[in-house]
């Protein structure tokens, strides 16, 4: 896809050009990202073995044909026959519980147990496409609406490793692509600049994910999209039930940031119906693809939000089986992740290391699309 440039977008204000300085400086450090120590199951963790540096070679977000892989990179084919599902297993502080034996885990699809055939825990450098609303929709709550947009898209890349892919699509009426995938961090920041006054008061959520869901949908690793938006869609040419399709069946996780919470509250406009169905939508979006979603009151949540995207995304147990209902029927199929004792076929119990039990939550898609028979 081209490149628009928006003339009508006037010169980045002094204090947010100072922000972008800073930001880009910050980039010269290691740019490991948050990491805490996490609550353990009873085996004692192993420390995580480093990983090389070697990151994957993303398709660009155009739509136009890609050029033919090379043959020393594993090329990809949609089958059937295996179905991998990416699983994190978070306890109640978003962090990651490492050492999960693999006959705890039990796979449903659409209610029957499925045999699982390959099983491990993967660390691995992540593809992520920052999609951001661009709207003057809300101008009416003040200039902070774009101080917390930018705030927390300036916090996320600054979250990411060196070897992290990255690309920016802003929309209003509708998606325009910033910046494409790349690991320069600076590029993605000289795109942010672009974020400044809306032009439009648009804001077509359904018709920008569902395009940015197919648009990822051929890319292979670790991948995800990062929404940050108010979740409100006004004039889009897909309907809601649509779009939700469409994301099921692309399967990229969506990893949703409502914005505007606290000043949805402090506002005097009678918009609390319309504000909890938009969040109930980006609620939907990002549990049926495997994604999470959060509705930040203060900019001090940031920090445990953007932690905890890094370890559902970056550190997740890989599970492969091979399904029992070989119906190529192109049916949508329900997939439940569940985690049980073995011995009494129960719900696993979690416990730290001083044996006290754990609260945890399973992240995965939550079903696929089977393939259908070409006559």
């Amino acid at each position: 896809m081209s490149m628009k440039s928006w003339n009508r977008i006037p010169a980045l204000p002094v204090a947010l050009a100072a922000l972008l300085v800073l930001a880009a400086t910050s980039l010269a450090q290691d740019q490991s990202g948050p990491t805490k120590d996490v609550d353990q199951t009873v085996a004692k963790p192993r420390k995580a073995t480093e990983e090389p540096e070697v990151a994957p070679i993303p398709s660009k977000l155009s739509k136009k044909a890609q050029p033919d892989i090379p043959e020393n990179l594993p090329s990809f084919k949609s089958d059937v026959s295996v179905v991998s599902v990416d699983v994190a297993v978070l306890d109640n502080h978003g962090h990651f519980i490492p050492n999960i034996p693999r006959g705890s885990f039990r796979v449903l699809e659409d209610n029957v147990p499925q045999q699982i055939k390959s099983f491990g825990k993967s660390t691995a450098p992540m593809t992520v496409c920052l999609l951001v609303e661009f709207s003057a929709k809300f101008q009416w709550y003040g200039s902070q609406t774009w101080y917390q947009t930018l705030s927390a898209a300036y916090g996320f890349v600054q979250t990411l490793k060196p070897e992290d892919y990255v690309a920016l699509i802003a929309y209003d009426m509708r998606e325009e692509i910033l910046s494409d995938f790349t690991t320069d961090k600076h590029q993605t920041y000289e795109a942010m600049q672009r974020l400044r006054i809306p032009g439009f008061s648009e804001a077509n959520l359904f018709d920008a994910l569902a395009d940015t869901e197919e648009r990822m949908s051929k890319i292979e690793g670790r991948k995800a999209i990062v929404l940050l938006s108010s979740g409100v869609d006004t004039f889009s040419k897909l309907t809601y039930d649509k779009a939700r399709k469409i994301i099921q069946d692309s399967g990229v996780p969506v990893y949703a940031i409502g914005l505007m919470q606290a000043l949805r509250i402090m506002s005097a406009r009678g918009d609390s119906i319309g504000f909890l169905q938009a969040d109930n939508q980006m609620t939907t979006f990002a549990k049926e693809t495997g994604g999470m979603a959060f509705f930040p009151r203060f900019y001090g949540e940031f920090p445990s939000i953007f932690g905890s995207i890094q370890d559902s995304l970056r550190n997740q147990y890989s599970i492969g089986y091979e399904p029992a209902n070989k119906a190529r029927d192109g049916k949508f199929r329900k997939i439940k992740v569940e985690l049980v004792n073995p011995a009494t076929n129960e719900p696993l119990r979690v416990v730290d290391e001083k044996g006290k039990p754990i609260k945890y939550q399973i992240v995965a898609k939550n079903g696929y699309t089977a393939p259908r028979e070409v006559e």
